[in-house]
């Protein structure tokens, strides 16, 4: 029988660990996006719990205390990615992979950068990273990406965070999130010291590697997108199919804002199990 992971290591850094479900369970990873932590999936894993899948959610690198690295180039796609490689080999892989956010971005580089360790792949919210940079100069998907110039400037965001309904707050209700999540971005992200990591994703963005956001991705594949998504348009989701060359589907969810795994868990569930059970 296996054992429960709480946290592990990976480059001298440590990692907490959210692993729930049957402990004898194929494997389900769940990544998050920002500015979320691994709670962002307690509406969606009991759910896969529920059809005998074990999940196992990690606080990615920036976000767990012990893996918080100062440079912005220690947040590289590429580390993101390893990162989750690690936990994939201690958990005994291949699994299937789902991330939200940029925990999707995550997603698809380990399929790219480790396509062994992925069964299938969800993308939840954010499409294959090179139909996203191609939408970025091609289509109003730069418009919706204003805020990561903003979060690449030095201090700036922190001192907008730090202001209770401030603009970031505003920023975050306007895409979708209710009081209830602006609580928990305040106690789990802000109050928690994450916000310096979480940017940090955004500000590793000039030592993007292009050249592997162009490879094709081989595993079975699901993007999940929604229609009153305020961050990713419709650009991104269309330039997807050609970069995927496993059986790939996409689903829409009609009216559902960005923040799909806490507002829209049982559809989003439904097409996990969808995939991963296919």
């Amino acid at each position: 029988m296996p054992d429960r992971i709480t946290t592990y290591t990976h480059a001298g850094l440590t990692f907490d660990v959210l692993d729930e479900g049957p402990i004898d369970g194929d494997v389900v990873v769940l990544l998050h996006g920002f500015p979320e932590r691994a709670s962002c999936w307690r509406d969606v894993a009991p759910l896969l719990h529920a059809r005998g899948y074990r999940t196992v959610a990690p606080d990615q690198r920036g976000y767990s205390p012990g893996a918080r690295p100062p440079r912005r180039r220690d947040y590289t796609t590429r580390h993101l990615a390893d990162d989750v490689a690690a936990l994939v080999e201690k958990v005994g892989g291949p699994v299937h992979v789902v991330g939200h956010d940029w925990g999707a971005i995550v997603a698809w580089v380990v399929a790219l950068q480790h396509p062994g360790l992925v069964r299938t792949l969800t993308a939840v919210s954010v499409p294959h990273p090179a139909a996203y940079l191609a939408a970025v100069v091609t289509s109003g998907q730069f418009f919706k990406s204003w805020y990561m110039v903003m979060f690449n400037l030095p201090r700036l965001p922190e001192k907008l965070a730090a202001k209770r309904g401030g603009l970031i707050d505003q920023n975050l209700a306007k895409s979708g999130m209710d009081d209830d999540d602006l609580a928990r971005f305040r106690s789990e992200i802000v109050d928690y010291g994450a916000l310096p990591g979480g940017l940090g994703w955004y500000r590793a963005l000039p030592f993007l590697d292009r050249s592997l956001m162009k490879a094709r991705v081989q595993a079975p594949t699901t993007l999940v997108w929604s229609d009153h998504d305020d961050f990713i348009g419709r650009g991104g989701v269309d330039r997807t199919p050609a970069l995927v060359d496993g059986d790939y589907r996409l689903v829409v969810l009609e009216g559902a804002d960005h923040w799909i795994p806490t507002h829209a868990a049982e559809p989003l569930a439904a097409a996990i199990l969808d995939r991963i059970d296919g």
